[in-house]
């Protein structure tokens, strides 16, 4: 099974000093635009960071203090003239500086190529401990290794799974407890971990056909994590959220939408109106962002979605701000990088979309 390049929405991320910063996959490499200050709204870039055998999909995540992992696959040919593949990641420490030396942690494979090239492209969240990064496995299962709280990597350990499709995805609470989540042709599998920066465990599938690479996930508040996917036939939008502990239920349609959207949405908490809500975007069927607000852990409520901006391609994403203003980022067709802003009125209004 081939790796495939799957939208992603985790590539906008607020730093250490609370410039946000926006991550994009390049040829053998990657691209990067930074704030010039927290809130905005100059930005330098894009700077294109070159990575030999970076392949196009990268996964982010983000400590407490805004250190930003960049985990991806990257495929070189080898001394003795055979394809070597392996997972490798770099660490932002502070905006707009040079990233850490690209780190090796290698396949579940060890010295066997050809299985190596099977595996699916990364999935990464940190836990209370730190880092923890996730692949489909040459078999249709999933693999996971994670760094202890003393910044040691772990070995890669069998997760079980099966049938899984490409592009996993994971996030957690705010206490550091994570959740993984993978789609498969009949069923969507999840592992959690029942305490925070514990081992994560498998939890009962949810019967569900998905549609591949539409996966996301969030911090949902009360000690849950939200995910996202979009159902095979219609490609409506579904969420599925439990507390620690608990088996899953049935998981929620947000309704249906007269111009379906396409791919993973983007989520992000914040507080409107003094009520703590849960900020959605994602890319229509004509190609415009749209977004929708719900309250938080009230999945059931239900969203009303509006169209914003011009077309745009891949997935949107979302990021609180230096000033703590919902930030929604997407890229045009040609490649810039286009922002628009919450304004200071009551409700979730965007501003004007600037061009970077």
């Amino acid at each position: 099974m081939a790796r495939t390049a799957t939208p992603t929405t985790g590539w906008l991320l607020r730093g250490q000093d609370g410039r946000l910063t926006a991550y994009a996959p390049a040829e053998n490499g990657l691209l990067r635009w930074t704030e010039t200050r927290p809130g905005g709204p100059e930005w330098t870039g894009p700077e294109r960071l070159v990575v030999p055998g970076l392949e196009p999909h990268l996964s982010l995540c983000r400590t407490e203090r805004g250190y930003v992992y960049l985990f991806g696959v990257r495929t070189r040919v080898m001394d003795d003239g055979r394809t070597g593949t392996d997972v490798v990641y770099a660490t932002q420490f502070q905006p707009g500086r040079a990233l850490t030396p690209w780190r090796s942690i290698g396949t579940p494979y060890g010295q066997d190529r050809e299985r190596a090239a099977q595996i699916g492209a990364p999935a990464a969240v940190v836990d209370k401990h730190g880092p923890n990064v996730f692949i489909r496995n040459a078999g249709g299962g999933v693999c996971g290794r994670r760094q202890d709280a003393k910044g040691v990597w772990g070995p890669w350990l069998d997760m079980k799974g099966s049938t899984v499709l490409d592009a996993l995805c994971a996030a957690a609470t705010e206490d550091g407890r994570a959740e993984l989540l993978a789609l498969s042709g009949d069923t969507v599998q999840s592992w959690a971990q029942d305490e925070p920066g514990g081992p994560l465990r498998r939890v009962r599938n949810i019967p569900a056909k998905a549609l591949s690479g539409t996966g996301a996930s969030v911090a949902g508040g009360s000690g849950r994590v939200t995910h996202f996917w979009r159902d095979a036939a219609e490609s409506a939008l579904h969420v599925h959220a439990h507390a620690a502990g608990e088996e899953p239920g049935v998981p929620l349609s947000l309704g249906p939408y007269e111009d379906d959207g396409s791919g993973p949405v983007a989520a992000v908490r914040t507080t409107i109106d003094g009520h703590d809500c849960t900020v959605l975007a994602q890319r229509t069927a004509s190609g415009l962002p749209a977004v929708a607000a719900y309250p938080t852990g009230d999945e059931g409520a239900g969203v009303f979605w509006s169209k914003t901006g011009e077309v745009c391609v891949g997935a949107p994403a979302l990021a609180l701000d230096g000033l703590g203003r919902v930030v929604l980022a997407a890229f045009a067709p040609d490649g810039g990088l286009c922002v628009a802003r919450q304004r200071e009125e009551s409700g979730l209004a965007l501003g004007s979309w600037v061009r970077v």
